[in-house]
């Protein structure tokens, strides 16, 4: 039987050199223009020996008055520069709720309480069964306790219970962590999309906390799973304009009051894949915060494509024909969430990218439009900009789109499917439990470099780059440390219940 032929080694070698010739030369590309200007003047100076360049300077004439206005010029043009520079913003930590065994859900729960909750109705049980086989969560996701009742119980206490539960103990972590009093917070900001009590989740932790009366805080809702990086945008901007402040993130999704008890298959979706979760974050714009904090803020970029009917109907939260209240995910919602990440990465892109990705990619704008618009557009290698992606562990549709599209590889996604098989869907708060798994692996280092992609209703595709301010110690707490030498996990394309 004939063998296949070898693979042509020799000339895959060459692209890639060449590959890599053109990004040093590009990226570099200032430099080695200086490079031979700086030698032709120091050649310049040699040649013209110690005595010519004494017998120059003397020529000069310094006036008094010229020079004290040329040094008033650049003292007032450097202090306006110094001025107006944005503040830097620090992640000085952050903790992510880690649920008690008592919550745990696995799949042979689930599926029982499905069947006695939709006891009349069969095929919505079998639809749920195919869905949890094909999701990607694992048996140590975990519901909250009104979840557990047959039938659930989703009362407004329970609800409160839960919020109180998962953020408590978060900011309990955090101020643990930190050594940070609670009446030394300056800036306060609670993000729930689905439940919205009065008083607000805000009020709730500084009657908790008895935080100080004077306090800003802000309450957001409805702002689906991309809320958490919209809450860091907020942070951001307070922090510019309140100077010597820190500011508290809280990021939730409470799961009582939105259990789907009923029968339509696009709104039991999500009682397949979210689960409880909760991540408190502590951001400062002061320079004493420097060398303790973990990451500095880089570039946060949001984009909105509410304006789109499709867009703006594709989660959307809605009664049933029997008046179940649920969400509704429609089968549009990856296309949707594909163009809403394609917007993004155009305006990111020229932020991060290296100018060697930048060149290329205007090159094949160029020949799309002038030459040839069947030509393949150039996808930009966001792996040169990056060493760590936060992609948001909405489900396994989500994270395998992303990684197709931004051409990543299996260790590129790890911490999110890592995060979403262990975790679920925790929503907002996915993103710090993926940045936990990739410190409780020891990966982390200074200067490295994260980019966290969220998407929510709306709808929306937000995204932000950190940049790590020191290499990160393997954490001994946190909601990782008692199964991070267990993963990463082999992960079947179905897992038959």
């Amino acid at each position: 039987m004939p063998q296949a032929p070898m693979p042509e080694l020799t000339s895959s070698v060459k692209l890639k050199y060449v590959k890599l010739g053109y990004q040093y030369l590009v990226n570099h590309f200032l430099s080695f223009l200086l490079i031979p200007i700086m030698a032709i003047g120091a050649v310049e100076l040699l040649r013209m020996g110690p005595e010519e360049i004494l017998n120059v300077w003397n020529s000069l004439e310094f006036d008094l008055v010229q020079v004290l206005c040329t040094s008033f010029f650049v003292i007032f043009i450097s202090t306006v520069y110094f001025m107006s520079k944005p503040r830097t913003i620090y992640l000085v930590d952050y903790s992510c709720y880690k649920p008690p065994v008592t919550c745990r859900v696995p799949f042979a729960t689930f599926m029982e309480h499905s069947r006695l909750i939709l006891k009349d109705k069969p095929k919505s049980v079998e639809f749920q069964m195919r869905i949890l086989e094909r999701s990607g969560l694992g048996e140590e996701t975990s519901l909250p306790p009104a979840i557990h009742y047959i039938p659930p119980t989703p009362t407004m206490d329970a609800a409160r219970s839960e919020a109180q539960l998962v953020i408590f103990t978060a900011m309990d972590d955090l101020f643990k962590k930190t050594g940070l009093k609670p009446k030394d917070v300056d800036i306060l900001i609670v993000n729930c999309s689905l439940f919205s009590p009065t008083p607000s989740l805000s009020a709730m932790v500084i009657n908790k906390y008895k935080l100080r009366s004077n306090i800003k805080s802000v309450n957001l809702s409805g702002m689906g799973c991309s809320a958490g990086l919209i809450s860091v945008d907020l942070a951001r901007d307070l922090l510019q304009v309140h100077p010597n402040s820190n500011a508290i993130i809280v990021s939730t999704e409470i799961i009582t009051p939105n259990y789907y008890q009923g029968n339509e298959r696009a709104m039991l979706l999500p009682n397949c894949l979210f689960r409880m979760g909760a991540a408190a974050i502590l951001m400062s714009n002061r320079r004493s915060d420097r060398w303790r904090a973990k990451y500095k803020l880089s570039h946060l970029v949001r984009t909105h494509r509410g304006s789109d009917d499709k867009s703006f109907y594709c989660v959307y939260e809605q009664e049933d024909k029997e008046g179940h209240v649920g969400i509704n995910l429609s089968k549009d919602l990856m296309a949707i969430a594909g163009e809403a990440l394609k917007a993004n990465i155009t305006t990111i892109g020229p932020l991060v990218l290296p100018a060697s990705e930048q060149l290329l990619f205007l090159l094949s704008l160029i020949g799309r439009k002038i030459f040839n618009p069947k030509l393949k557009p150039y996808i930009p290698d966001f792996k040169l900009a990056f060493e760590h992606f936060c992609i948001h562990a909405g489900g396994r549709a989500v994270i395998d789109e992303l990684q197709k599209n931004l051409q990543l590889s299996g260790e590129h996604v790890e911490a999110s499917r890592m995060t979403l098989h262990r975790f679920g869907n925790t929503s907002s708060s996915s993103l710090w439990y993926e940045l936990s798994y990739i410190e409780s692996k020891g990966r982390m280092r200074r200067g490295d470099r994260v980019w966290q992609i969220a998407f929510g209703s709306g709808f929306k595709c937000n995204s932000a780059v950190w940049k790590c301010n020191r290499t990160i110690k393997t954490p001994k707490d946190g909601p990782w440390s008692d199964c991070i030498d267990r993963y990463p996990v082999f992960i079947p394309e179905v897992v038959k219940l």
